[in-house]
């Protein structure tokens, strides 16, 4: 079954190739269809197109379909197009013309724009509520560990002294800059473009500030061509923001791997968490923050993606925009199981005690020599170029109660003020 099947019998070669493998994404937005449905037939009933013994039918039935659809069993089967023409033919076999008459008003486009609206609200407000658990935990491990030391490093060399404190605070901050662009994704795609039809609006007397209000969005899009075109655009909004995110994880991650090698050994994981060589036995390989690191690559590669297929499209709808579904959908899967799977993980980081009487750490404490002898009346100049020669001519040396001079601003890890950076972006 097709929605817009006329009778004309299509090659079938043709039909795969434009079908592609729409059934099984769909299956992941047949919720939202159905739910926009339900809403969409309140509204055909309050504007007198259908009666209330017919709207009871309908919401009976695509009660039943989403019931189907939250234990599993619901299924789009070979002769099905897609997710639409799946569940209008249940309701047209369960109640034949009343079937018929769910899409009055309305079109496959903005079928699909409202149900890729409604999945893209409710993953946005997961991952934004994961993110907010992991800088909770960032936080805390930020509390924990802020009198442990750690080298700092600027263009992977030895630079000066830091703590795990600072590191941890340091991503949980990030954390908040991202949250700050999921809303703002968020905000972009809570707008309802039911009753857009094909971009050109519908005769019928429709209330889309009904459905608006039914299915919880914030406002519609009021111009039906400007819904129409937010096909495309809300996925390039969309998929900038899973990146910034995936971009604060991931250098979080190579960190991790880098800390943990024995180069530093700055770290390390419990063996449950870690994987080994299938020969070289004593390995304990960091996998979960690799894979984490490659994953949110891959998700920051799909803003890319997203431009490249909508980009310089004209006005109306193209069927171009089949291809966003899959990699969007995708991007979200992953991005909420890295968030859950990195949560999991970092809780149970082991910080390790670090040598600072190693050689490598000779100079970790340069600036503070040189800010110690600002204090006592040296110019910063001078002072740069005395610290200076004694590093090239191998005479420099700090004594042990002038070493680290800055650590209290280290230790000033200003969580309270961070938290409430956090705690500003909750939406009420």
């Amino acid at each position: 079954m097709k929605l817009w099947d006329k009778g004309i019998d299509i090659d079938k070669k043709i039909e795969a190739f434009t079908v592609g493998n729409d059934r099984e994404i769909d299956l992941h937005i047949a919720q939202y269809d159905i739910l926009a449905s339900i809403a969409h037939a309140k509204m055909l009933e309050k504007i007198n197109i259908i009666t209330a013994e017919e709207l009871q039918q309908l919401c009976e039935g695509l009660e039943t379909l989403l019931q189907q659809v939250h234990n599993r069993t619901f299924a789009i089967e070979t002769q099905f197009e897609d997710v639409h023409s799946k569940i209008e033919f249940e309701l047209i076999q369960k109640y034949g013309n009343v079937g018929k008459k769910i899409h009055t008003a309305r079109s496959r486009n903005d079928q699909v724009l409202v149900a890729l609206q409604l999945f893209y609200k409710n993953n946005l407000n997961i991952i934004i509520a994961q993110t907010q658990t992991l800088f909770d935990t960032l936080l805390q491990l930020a509390d924990t560990h802020k009198e442990a030391l750690l080298p700092g490093y600027t263009h992977l060399q030895v630079a000066m002294p830091s703590s795990f404190g600072l590191w941890f605070s340091a991503y949980a901050e990030l954390l908040v800059d991202d949250v700050y662009v999921l809303q703002a994704a968020l905000k972009t795609v809570d707008q309802n473009p039911l009753g857009s039809a094909a971009g050109y609006g519908s005769s019928f007397p429709i209330d889309r500030a009904f459905t608006t209000k039914e299915l919880g969005f914030n406002t519609l899009k009021y111009n039906v061509v400007a819904a129409q075109m937010s096909r495309g655009k809300s996925e390039r909004t969309v998929s900038m923001a899973l990146g910034s995110l995936s971009n604060t994880l991931a250098r979080f991650a190579m960190d991790i791997c880098l800390y943990m090698s024995q180069n530093f050994n700055f770290i390390a994981f419990p063996d449950t968490l870690t994987t080994g060589s299938s020969i070289m036995p004593h390995k304990k390989n960091p996998d979960v923050f690799e894979l984490i690191r490659g994953k949110c690559n891959k998700v920051q590669a799909l803003y890319t993606e997203m431009l490249l297929i909508t980009n310089n499209l004209p006005s109306g709808y193209h069927r171009d925009f089949q291809l966003l579904k899959e990699h969007m959908i995708t991007a979200f899967e992953d991005l909420k199981n890295v968030l859950e799977i990195f949560n999991h993980s970092i809780q149970q980081i082991q910080i390790k005690e670090i040598d600072f009487s190693d050689e490598k750490y000779k100079y970790l404490s340069t600036v503070d020599s040189i800010n110690n002898l600002v204090m006592e009346g040296v110019s910063f100049r001078e002072a740069y170029q005395k610290i200076g020669k004694q590093v090239e001519d191998g005479t420099y040396a700090v004594e042990t109660s002038k070493r680290h001079t800055h650590i209290g601003s280290i230790h000033n890890l200003h969580l309270d003020k961070i938290k409430e950076k956090m705690l500003s972006t909750e939406i009420n």
